[in-house]
């Protein structure tokens, strides 16, 4: 997230890809607050943006955009909140990007299941590589369509 993901988001914002209002919610194990979150977002920018991409007023709004809930993939743990989070807007499209390692997509695609995330907006996006050959990627790709349909 902090080398990759986030100033990714930040060139999306920059080209005027979000429309109003976006929000990006960051979810891991760590107990971080919302305004920790932006803080180390913006740090992650102010560090691994190029030279002149930093743009203090467009930082400020991009964090702004930023969330944060703590959830455990294999637990109980925090997917109430997240539920909660994401009930304003609930007909908006939902995204869940999961950059994990395969052997937890399965369990982060049943929670999002059962605590009834899935809306007919919903999209889920991998972090490859999915599998270590193809069999083991045949695997991973059932797994998550018993919960998530192809189209």
């Amino acid at each position: 997230a902090e080398r990759k993901l986030l100033p990714a988001l930040y060139h999306r914002q920059m080209e005027g890809q979000f429309t109003e209002p976006t929000r990006i919610i960051g979810a891991s194990r760590a107990s971080l607050s919302h305004d920790e979150y932006r803080r180390f977002a913006s740090d992650a920018l102010k560090e691994h943006l190029k030279s002149g991409e930093f743009n203090e007023a467009e930082v400020e709004k991009f964090t702004s955009r930023l969330y944060y809930v703590s959830v455990d993939a294999k637990s109980e743990q925090g997917w109430d909140v997240l539920k909660k989070l994401l009930e304003e807007g609930k007909d908006r499209t939902r995204a869940f990007y999961l950059a994990v390692g395969p052997a937890i997509f399965s369990d982060i695609s049943e929670k999002i299941r059962d605590h009834k995330l899935i809306t007919r907006n919903t999209r889920i996006v991998v972090e490859k590589p999915i599998g270590r050959d193809l069999a083991s990627a045949t695997e991973l790709n059932d797994t998550i369509g018993k919960v998530f349909r192809e189209e």
